[in-house]
């Protein structure tokens, strides 16, 4: 029980930590502190507090929050490979914290080698995967998932469609969050400086990267509420009777809306910095939702594979799962058997 909660408790700080990361791009903050992994020499839990100063704030917090959450999940790994007895879930685990630390290095790097675009982008990008993972982790190791919502009025749908939709859903809303990373760190959140309108028109009349990145992300968010409209409308023509996929369709649908407003908020704004960082932790959320309602759709595809891949997984199956049901009736030890020649 205690293990969920726990996950759940690192996802959140890793939303946490996007957000921070979001407010030092958004502040220009990036270089305040121009070393590492020292802060001005000092060890970074040393560092004075009353030196927490204008961009060092930002900065210096972001640091100690992305050294927090590599802790958490530090922990959440060895956690997962003590308790947890399905070995793709250890796994997912084990990627977390090579993908966290691997996030730590990229953002040295970062800061050593001034700010490169391509590695700035990179290790946003990286911080939503981290994400995503902890998320999926908090999401397979709860009562709901092991118990393949056991308590819902009909089985778990095995719907392919859905699946396919969410899934070509959920990599689409990652490609739109790199295009949109790599608009803040080129500088081309304000190159079209208005909006729904672009310098007027539907289509901006004058070219040059940064307009094109720009317009690209705003061509991107239509493409993403497009497929979002299928995925929940499936949802909820389909399976609306499923609170697991009611539930996270909803919260999409709420998130995609409130995402499109402070995008459009953030160039009306001139990229105020709330306005700007809320943009990207939303960016997150909707990906981070959209990967439950895709890991929920395919949740019988995981029948079997519980207790597959190792020594620690070859013990008895909790009955109804991990196992297809006709190898659980042929075992279950509370079916009744009928004697050899028994009349029927």
């Amino acid at each position: 029980m205690l293990l969920p909660l726990y996950a759940a408790l690192v996802a959140a700080s890793t939303a946490l930590l996007i957000f921070a990361g979001g407010l030092v791009t958004s502040t220009g903050s990036g270089l305040s502190v121009p070393d590492w992994p020292t802060s001005y020499g000092w060890f970074m839990f040393t560092f004075p507090l009353d030196k927490m100063v204008g961009g060092i704030y930002y900065e210096h917090g972001h640091r100690l929050i992305a050294t927090t959450v590599g802790g958490l999940i530090l922990v959440l790994s060895v956690w997962l490979w003590r308790a947890e007895p399905r070995l793709w879930v250890r796994r997912l685990g084990y990627i977390a914290l090579a993908a966290v630390i691997a996030q730590g290095v990229l953002g040295g790097i970062t800061v050593l080698w001034y700010l490169p675009d391509a590695i700035s982008i990179a290790h946003a990008s990286l911080a939503q995967i981290v994400f995503c993972l902890t998320v999926a982790i908090a999401l397979v190791t709860s009562s709901g998932w092991k118990q393949a919502y056991s308590g819902a009025a009909s089985p778990t749908p095995d719907d392919r469609m859905l699946q396919a939709v969410a899934a070509v859903t959920t990599g689409f809303i990652y490609v739109q969050i790199v295009a949109g990373a790599t608009m803040r760190h080129t500088e081309a959140g304000l190159a079209i400086p208005d909006f729904p309108l672009a310098f007027g028109h539907l289509v901006p009349p004058q070219w040059d990267p940064k307009i094109a990145i720009h317009y690209a992300h705003r061509v991107g968010a239509l493409g993403v509420t497009a497929l979002v409209l299928a995925t929940t409308g499936h949802v909820f023509f389909h399976h609306w009777r499923r609170r697991e996929l009611r539930r996270p369709s909803i919260l999409l649908l709420l998130l995609v809306a409130l995402q499109l407003t402070l995008g459009a908020l953030t160039v009306l704004s001139g990229k105020q910095v709330i306005f700007n960082s809320l943009h990207v932790v939303t960016g997150a959320c909707v990906l981070a939702t959209s990967l439950v309602l895709t890991l929920r759709a395919s949740r019988a595809r995981f029948s079997g594979a519980a207790f597959v891949g190792s020594p620690r997984e070859s013990g008895p199956p909790s009955p109804g799962f991990g196992v297809p049901g006709r190898v659980r009736a042929a075992r279950d030890p509370r079916l009744p058997s009928a004697p050899a020649g028994a009349k029927a």
